[in-house]
């Protein structure tokens, strides 16, 4: 794995985007009077939130084996898959099919809209995973010390290594793509370049906030904003950085315990939905996190 000190790439990004990286303070983003809402508890542990192109919310009970699904309007909380291998990670693609990570199972599969699955991948390390526009996979493998890309209709192969990848996700373009060290202070991001090859290794996000009780940030899921501003689940609470990699603050956690993922959802994407542990929070914000296959193309 390539680490460079600073890229090409990430300055160049980091010049486009310096119009709305100014004083992108915490307090633009958060709205008077609005708060951590409980949204579904009595969970053994919650992972994986996932956004369809209706704004409905996916999340796993790993333990437990299952998936629900919250619905975008009411928030009501029903069963869709049960038997799901300690599923872990979970993406929505392009093509309408929900991506899972199996822990127990140690593969990648699909869900259709009833629940039915099929497998993409085996003998695979899985932790969390994010599917790029052409279908391809991204996983990564804590326990490996592994990020995998699984191209469409291809075989697995190594792309990254010799960190603790944890959570993942992918900037608004689509051609960056964002890795959580467990270990670090820090969050990597890689180039993505053809047949998903990662390049341009670079601890862009940095430094995240480390609680005085912790000796590790615990950083795991992460989600991106429309306009590129990133939130990772920590130990310190939910961190928020601008497009250029500069730390905005963070964001309480809704109860003490730890902090595993976050997506944006609801009928407008404009609501952080975060698992925590045995449950699941949400919270309207000032800004929007709309996933790729809901956006409309343009004209």
């Amino acid at each position: 794995m390539h680490r460079w000190p600073f890229t090409l790439v990430s300055a160049y990004f980091a010049l486009v985007t310096s119009l709305f990286a100014q004083d992108m303070a915490l307090s633009t983003v958060l709205i008077d009077g609005e708060n951590w809402q409980l949204v579904s508890e009595g969970h053994d542990f919650t992972e994986g939130p996932a956004a369809d192109k209706d704004g409905n919310i996916y999340f796993v009970d790993v333990p437990k084996s299952m998936i629900y699904r919250i619905e975008a309007d009411t928030r009501h909380v029903i069963k869709f898959a049960e038997n799901t291998g300690k599923a872990s990670g979970l993406a929505f693609g392009s093509d309408g099919k929900l991506y899972a990570c199996q822990m127990e199972a140690k593969q990648v599969v699909t869900y259709d809209a009833d629940g039915r699955q099929t497998v993409l991948a085996t003998d695979i390390g899985v932790n969390d995973l994010t599917v790029d526009r052409d279908g391809g996979i991204y996983v990564t493998d804590m326990g490996g010390q592994k990020v995998w890309y699984i191209p469409p209709g291809g075989e697995k192969k190594v792309v990254a290594e010799k960190f603790m990848p944890n959570g993942l996700t992918l900037w608004p373009d689509g051609n960056t793509l964002v890795v959580a060290d467990w270990q670090q202070p820090w969050l990597w991001t890689f180039r993505i370049g053809k047949a998903g090859e990662l390049s341009f290794g670079e601890k862009y996000y940095s430094p995240l906030q480390v609680p005085p009780t912790e000796k590790l940030p615990g950083s795991d899921g992460m989600t991106v904003d429309d306009i590129g501003r990133l939130f990772v689940c920590t130990h310190a609470g939910l961190q928020m950085f601008d497009p250029t990699g500069r730390p905005c603050g963070a964001i309480a956690k809704p109860q003490r315990k730890f902090l595993s993922n976050v997506e944006f959802g609801g009928k407008h994407f404009d609501t952080l939905f975060v698992t925590c542990s045995d449950k699941v929070f949400a919270r309207k914000v000032n800004t929007t996190g709309t996933p790729p296959m809901a956006k409309k193309p343009a004209k």
